[in-house]
């Protein structure tokens, strides 16, 4: 019998060693297109979240546990990111750092506020992502009205008196940081000669070079993503047909030099400012490069979103959603972003746009 009883406690005691073993993780994630065309985004994505995770746990992890990571892959398919949103529900994650496409966060966000699960989006710049989601959603980027005022003023300023060609991938993000722009310029007093949509994810859009170069397009904003607009003005380099391409934050990878090559030469677009020239992102920037990768375009960006959720968790003592809500708007945060913050909304307060320009194969301030 004693043996027996003592049997019973060495098992009860493995299922408490097991159980407590379990509760010592936080599952969180991140998610977005890891594979498919914009698979170089996703790549910036897990590796931030990766790193991010890996240090905090280096230094003690998060309430006395530690995080586990997740990665998603909706491959920028709204149907796709709702599918893993669900599966992050069922798998108990907490947070999610995502997703890039808006058009992937606004459809996931309606599962997360459902599932009561906190989402960062590092990436995603449509301003319906804030404005009609629930109190659990936040970015740590900026919007693309924000954005389409600095494109809009930009080509007021300059190309006024040209003729401009406004184009745009029919996305949420594409349409949507197109017509802002449009917005702006025409608020300016200007009116664009071509606004015309594209679909994404052909090969050839030379026929659209083509009307662009009959219509004497002086300069084109693209309101989409790297691959399209590189393929772009590539075939206008083809064509002999010297126009200046402006684009968005989609261009921010070097991605879009390896289809442009020297044709991407001199062109402008606009991003947040650079965090690997933050002091405050040094020590981090040099980690990465030190593991043969260089964290451009959203890295950093995803680093940063884990970095506020984990100091509102510390400010909230909890991961319960609803406390670190509370947390999240009333705190500022150390991250290798800089010093943020977030209103109401969940909008990022940091600061806004700046342009840069492509040459010799890197993008830096104009």
């Amino acid at each position: 019998m004693k043996t027996l009883k003592t049997l019973f406690l060495a098992v009860a005691a493995l299922a408490l060693f097991g159980a407590t073993s379990a509760m010592a993780e936080i599952l969180i994630s991140t998610a977005g297109p890891m594979t498919g065309q914009y698979a170089s985004f996703g790549e910036q994505m897990r590796r931030g979240a990766e790193m991010a995770v890996k240090d905090i746990n280096a230094a003690g992890g998060v309430l006395g546990q530690k995080l586990k990571l997740t990665v998603g892959d909706d491959a920028c398919d709204p149907k796709q990111a709702v599918a893993v949103a669900n599966k992050f529900a069922s798998q108990g994650v907490v947070f999610v750092a995502g997703h890039f496409c808006s058009g992937s966060s606004i459809p996931a966000s309606k599962v997360y506020e459902e599932e009561n699960i906190l989402q960062i989006s590092p990436a995603s710049t449509n301003p319906k992502l804030t404005e009609e989601g629930g109190p659990n959603v936040f970015r740590v980027c900026g919007r693309d009205d924000q954005q389409g005022i600095v494109a809009g003023n930009f080509l007021a300023a300059k190309y006024g008196n040209k003729n401009i060609a406004i184009l745009h991938d029919k996305t949420a993000y594409g349409k949507g940081l197109a017509d802002e722009t449009k917005k702006q310029l025409n608020k300016r007093g200007y009116k664009e000669a071509m606004y015309e949509a594209y679909t994404a994810g052909e090969k050839d859009y030379s026929a659209l070079v083509s009307k662009m170069k009959s219509k004497k397009i002086d300069v084109f904003y693209v309101g989409g993503y790297h691959t399209e607009a590189g393929l772009m003005i590539r075939q206008a380099d083809d064509q002999r047909y010297n126009v200046q391409l402006v684009s968005g934050d989609a261009l921010v990878t070097d991605e879009f030099w390896k289809i442009t090559g020297k044709a991407g030469e001199g062109t402008l677009m606009t991003f947040s400012p650079d965090p690997r020239k933050n002091p405050v992102a040094l020590k981090i920037v040099k980690e990465f490069r030190d593991t043969g990768y260089e964290p451009e375009g959203y890295t950093l960006y995803t680093y940063g979103a884990i970095q506020a959720w984990v100091q509102a968790v510390e400010k909230a003592r909890s991961t319960d959603t609803t406390k670190v809500i509370g947390a999240l708007r009333s705190t500022k945060f150390d991250t290798v972003l800089g010093k943020i913050g977030f209103d109401k909304k969940g909008d990022v307060t940091a600061p806004g746009y700046v342009w840069y320009e492509w040459k010799g194969g890197t993008y830096d301030y104009k």
